[in-house]
């Protein structure tokens, strides 16, 4: 098999919905679903449109309880297209269905390289004889709003006719997630359909609250020859578009669909409806549209690809494609955030988490206009951010761990237990280490691009409001003589509350605290750096009183973090927790990554013991390299060295169950210094998450978009020891066994394409040539200076 394709071959109803979520295919503006064209939604196939953005809000009532959701919305299907063959005698066969007519030598590929996905199969009909049938489709990534499905229907020894129905049809509604199915699921309203012209159908329709208009045009043509009859109808919810087509041996039928989508979201338009008419009839046919394509992912794997030998490199590769699917050069223009599930289902609601935190490190150094562009969607939302803070009693910005549409809190008041059927209460709108993630994502961008300009405008803005809101949670405990950051959630997650207490949240969260600090410290640091004027302008604008910040460094220096047993504690009180029975737990249940369900579902709960669902004291080791990560104990007075961390590390590593796809890529990220071996198992895991759907039937919902750019990352980063600040490429290469060579190029300041390549012991650094000024290069043992058109390579020590 190519490192350029996927393939599945047969078809197996039971896989369908993994192998739809992992064949989607999207521009950044919209994605559609991997589903075989004739399907419709049901417990085998979900077919699904989603365009970047495009939320709806609905109140339901669950468990006696009225309760509102924002989901990302499930779009008009234009992928729909079913057909059957018409026999000599008139009569018309029944229309084609793999879960009906078995399909013989069915095979999907996915085509990374080119972003098609082709489907072949042949099928026997009773009467007429074999049926050769091949899809190819595309969602268009130099036309954002273009899509294309090509069917050429090809007869072996038989001459006859092919009756073809192009649907576009607005009956549907959200139900990819069974978890959700007690909601309201209908999100589209005054739903039009129509015709232009003897080839095009149309859809038009509005989301139920947030009145957002749709509408898709599609025009369906036969090519080569004329079709016996072409007769395209408009219904209530759907626009049929119905050919018969003539075919024969070496007189192929070949049905050429091209769809155009807008939203009154779009800019530079003047409606909707006017631009998709008006787009679907100048698109090219289907080959051109397909040379366009395959020409800017050209472009765009030039600047984003990574190269890996083996099987790892065709993983990292396939998340590499839908991280670039999800968030494409078109996401600049678009106000959205980092959907944690991408573009490729329903779960989460299509929310926005923190999830940025694991894929802006990589978008920095090769799509930077991204990384700024969904900072841009938090900073837009900085204002309700600061009004979640007020309403909560304290100043600065408390952004919601779940946002969507407009940067309120989205997080869920309840969620289902699947294993017990009870609904429970839903604490994770406590997790507001949200806040340092944004700035964290902050700091990063400007350090990788230089971007000053950003650092000292918007991004001041967001980085002192989240400083503010640290400072003001913080309260100073006389006993300790230090403050305490009270009643939060860590990444952790099981844990949101103590056993049998009255009120959720948590206190004194190592991870928490710990950024907490590194947030103010670092808001200290940009005052002290802003020139003057521009200090006083932003003091200005966000009402900053200069007496705040010796409260700030004060805090920044004395926050309390909590310690038992020579380790650090995830939170105060952790170490006092019962310890669960492992062994017993693993033995009777074939899974225990969700043991928070297992356990509520037996009567008990999680906040009883010492064990986490995902690194949450070790995504300090992610954040943070070792040096970094002992300054900021060293700034907070606390002696945490290698043995302390050592010990940390080992006794955390043992109380995880590993139930979110992000564990094993912080664990493999945090391992990979220490513990080779152990390091490429969770590297393994990582890269398994989705393409075999370890969390069991979660990937069907949409790939964890997360993990997936985390993946990439920890080669970039991770593996090379890779850190853009002080105006330098810092590399400090690790050798593990398993990924010993790689490859990639960064865009870094102003220098596209410099090349980063690990092979053989030795470190290649290639700078291509320009005006730019040269690149400083920091190995622990060396510093050189790379100029542009020049190339370096570097021996590293062995060990």
């Amino acid at each position: 098999m190519s490192e350029w394709t996927w393939e599945y071959e047969g078809y197996d109803p039971a896989a369908e919905r993994l192998r739809e979520s992992l064949c989607t295919l999207g521009n950044g503006y919209f994605a559609t679903r991997g589903a075989v064209p004739e399907s419709r939604a049901g417990l085998v196939h979900y077919p699904a449109t989603y365009a970047a953005g495009v939320y709806n809000r609905l109140e339901s009532t669950v468990a006696g309880r009225r309760v509102v959701n924002e989901d990302l919305v499930n779009l008009p299907n234009w992928l729909l297209l079913r057909f059957r063959l018409r026999h000599a005698d008139g009569s018309a066969g029944r229309w084609f269905s793999p879960d009906e007519r078995h399909p013989v030598d069915h095979r999907h590929t996915l085509d990374l390289r080119r972003a098609t996905l082709t489907r072949t199969f042949r099928f026997r009909d009773e009467r007429a004889g074999v049926l050769g049938v091949e899809q190819v489709r595309l969602v268009h990534m130099g036309e954002p709003h273009l899509a294309a499905l090509r069917t050429v229907f090809t007869s072996e020894e038989w001459s006859g006719e092919v009756e073809v129905e192009s649907v576009v049809d607005g009956d549907v509604t959200n139900r990819n997630v069974h978890r959700y199915r007690s909601l309201n699921r209908n999100h589209l309203t005054r739903i039009r359909t129509g015709v232009a012209g003897t080839d095009t159908t149309w859809l038009r329709c509005r989301t139920s609250s947030s009145d957002i208009g749709v509408s898709m045009a599609v025009r369906a043509v036969v090519m080569g020859q004329l079709p016996v009859s072409s007769e395209p109808r408009p219904s209530r919810h759907r626009a049929v578009h119905r050919l018969v087509v003539p075919i024969g041996p070496g007189r192929p039928a070949v049905i050429e669909k091209t769809v155009a989508l807008h939203t009154s979201r779009d800019r530079a338009i003047s409606d909707p409806f006017g631009a998709v008419l008006d787009r679907v009839t100048t698109a090219g046919d289907f080959s051109a549209l397909l040379d366009s394509h395959a020409v800017a992912w050209e472009r765009l794997w030039r600047r984003a690809d990574v190269q890996v030998p083996g099987e790892a490199g065709r993983v990292l590769r396939l998340h590499l494609f839908h991280v670039l699917q999800t968030l494409s050069p078109h996401t600049a223009d678009l106000d959205v955030g980092v959907p944690a599930r991408g573009l490729h289902g329903e779960a989460y609601r299509g929310h926005v988490f923190w999830d940025e935190l694991f894929v802006l490190p990589y978008l920095n150094l090769h799509l930077p206009e991204v990384s700024r562009a969904l900072l841009n969607y938090r900073h837009r939302r900085l204002p309700q951010a600061c009004r979640a803070a007020h309403v909560a009693g304290r100043a600065g910005a408390m952004y919601p761990w779940q946002s969507g549409s407009d940067g309120r809190e989205e997080t869920q008041q309840l969620h289902l237990n699947p294993r017990s059927g009870r609904w429970l209460p839903d604490n994770s709108r406590l997790q507001h280490h949200v806040g340092s993630a944004i700035a964290y994502n902050v700091w990063q961008y400007c350090e990788a691009t230089g971007d000053t300009e950003y650092l000292h405008t918007k991004g001041a803005e967001m980085l002192l409001q989240i400083a503010r809101f640290w400072a003001d949670s913080a309260e100073f405990a006389p006993e300790y003589g230090r403050y305490r950051i009270r009643g939060v959630v860590g990444p952790d997650e099981y844990h949101d509350s103590y056993p049998d207490a009255a009120r959720p949240g948590l206190d004194d969260n190592a991870y928490t605290n710990v950024t907490a600090a590194w947030v103010l410290s670092r808001a200290l640091d940009l005052i002290r750096r802003l020139p003057a004027w521009r200090r006083q302008e932003l003091f200005e604008r966000i009402q900053l009183d200069s007496g705040e910040l010796p409260h700030w460094e004060d805090v920044s220096r004395r926050l309390r973090v909590p310690f038992h047993q020579g380790v650090i504690s995830q939170f105060d009180g952790y170490g006092d927790l019962a310890e669960l029975d492992w062994h017993s737990y693993r033995a009777r249940y074939d899974s225990i990554r969700r043991l928070d369900r297992i356990l509520e579902a037996e009567g008990d709960t999680v906040n009883r013991y010492q064990a986490s669902k995902q690194a949450d004291v070790l995504m300090l080791g992610y954040l943070f390299s070792a040096a970094e990560l002992g300054d900021l104990f060293h700034r907070l007075g606390y002696d945490v060295g290698d043995e302390v961390w050592r010990r940390t590390v080992d006794y955390y590593l043992k109380r995880t169950s590993h139930g979110s796809t992000l564990s094993g890529l912080v664990h493999a990220w945090v391992l990979a210094r220490v513990r080779q071996v152990e390091a490429w198992t969770y590297c393994r895991e990582a890269l398994e998450q989705d393409v075999a759907d370890l969390q069991g039937g979660t990937t069907g919902e949409g790939i964890h978009l997360g993990a997936m750019a985390g993946t990439l990352d920890l080669v970039q980063r991770g593996l090379t020891g890779l850190e853009t600040r002080e105006d330098a490429l810092r590399l400090d290469p690790v050798p593990l066994p398993a990924l010993s060579e790689y490859g990639f190029s960064l865009r870094y300041r102003g220098h596209w394409g410099v090349s980063v390549r690990l092979r053989s012991g030795q470190l290649g650094i290639g700078v291509p040539d320009s005006e730019e000024s040269p690149i400083r290069v920091v190995l622990p043992d060396r510093a050189v200076t790379v100029a542009p058109g020049e190339t370096c390579t570097l021996l590293l020590p062995e060990g």
